[in-house]
């Protein structure tokens, strides 16, 4: 190789080198908190593919243990958006934090999870629920669903908070002490195939739902929308790569590989997170029949508010919208 050649090669390489460091010195950072389940396959191989890198985003992923810690690291600034159940907002606006929610995502995806002697929900008469937190999301479906049964909070049952899906599931494997649990894939089907059973789907036993979605700080969003439109330009492109049939085995992998999943589990949580009226919503559109369900469950268990009652005070589509415009058409 003759010394002009070697200078050519450098100064090629250099150039390529400077190109790349200056396209991660463009990139925004946003720091995104979700549950480390099925549902956060979007954020996974929308970082893994480079899709948020497209919309000039550096993302980084905070996989929460719990509502309560996801909703303290939004207080306090340590994350920027939350993915997940959208109730987890109300309890902020009601705990005085000016959030907004912008966009869907899906209904929850949720069974409600028992062990094989419980028959129906009045057998939980005298038993032990596991949770999430208390006092949002599914712990409310699950009050609401028992109390249609005739029980009573802390009369005729308990409830044990624990954290996320696979912490409940856990709970459920290694002590008898707890009866059942509202759960996501995979883990719903985790514990079918550890001999538990479902009670029913939480869409068919209570109508749709809005659970997840995106929210944050209103002070956020006023000062980066372009930042919160790349985002949901992101999502929905990750949303649909993995809708189409033709990136099965590249979702399946994801979750063989990020889950620790046995294959035969992540075929079948594959179909779970795929199907049109239980899995992600098309382009995560707000579903309004589910948002007003939320609205309704929410104040059936814990009583209404009136901070809650105008939607538009705290439902900002318009980021959705823009981002769903940098997205493009459907292929």
């Amino acid at each position: 190789m003759t010394k002009g050649l070697r200078r050519g090669i450098a100064a090629f390489g250099a150039l390529i080198l400077s190109a790349g460091l200056a396209l991660a010195a463009e990139l925004r950072p946003l720091a995104v908190s979700s549950f480390p389940n099925a549902k956060a396959l979007p954020l996974w191989l929308g970082a893994e593919n480079g899709v948020f890198e497209r919309h000039g985003l550096k993302l980084s992923i905070d996989e929460t243990v719990s509502s309560d810690a996801q909703r303290e690291k939004l207080a306090t600034g340590k994350i920027d958006i939350v993915q997940s159940a959208v109730d987890n907002a109300l309890a902020m606006i009601l705990a005085g934090q000016d959030v907004i929610i912008v966009m869907g995502g899906e209904s929850g995806m949720n069974d409600f999870i028992a062990r094989a002697n419980i028959n129906s929900f009045a057998d939980f008469r005298g038993k032990t629920l596991v949770v999430d937190a208390p006092n949002t999301a599914y712990a409310l479906q699950a009050r609401k669903l028992l109390a249609r049964a005739g029980l009573k909070l802390d009369v005729d049952y308990k409830i044990k908070p624990i954290g996320n899906a696979s912490l409940r599931f856990r709970a459920l494997m290694d002590s008898d002490e707890y009866a059942g649990a509202v759960m996501n894939p995979p883990f719903s089907s985790e514990a079918l195939l550890r001999g538990m059973k479902s009670l029913g789907r939480m869409v068919d036993l209570l109508g749709p739902y809005q659970a997840g979605g995106a929210f944050l700080q209103r002070a956020f969003a006023v000062a980066h929308p372009d930042v919160v439109e790349a985002y949901v330009a992101g999502y929905v492109e990750s949303l649909r790569w993995i809708a189409d049939p033709a990136h099965k085995p590249a979702v399946i992998e994801m979750l063989v590989r990020k889950l620790k999943l046995a294959p035969s589990v992540a075929e079948v949580t594959y179909g779970q997170v795929t199907d049109p009226g239980f899995g992600f919503t098309p382009d995560a559109k707000l579903d309004q029949a589910g948002f007003r369900n939320m609205l309704e469950t929410r104040a059936e268990t814990e009583g209404r508010d009136a901070r809650l009652e105008n939607m538009a005070a705290y439902v900002d589509e318009s980021y959705y919208l823009r981002g769903l415009a940098a997205a493009g058409k459907k292929p």
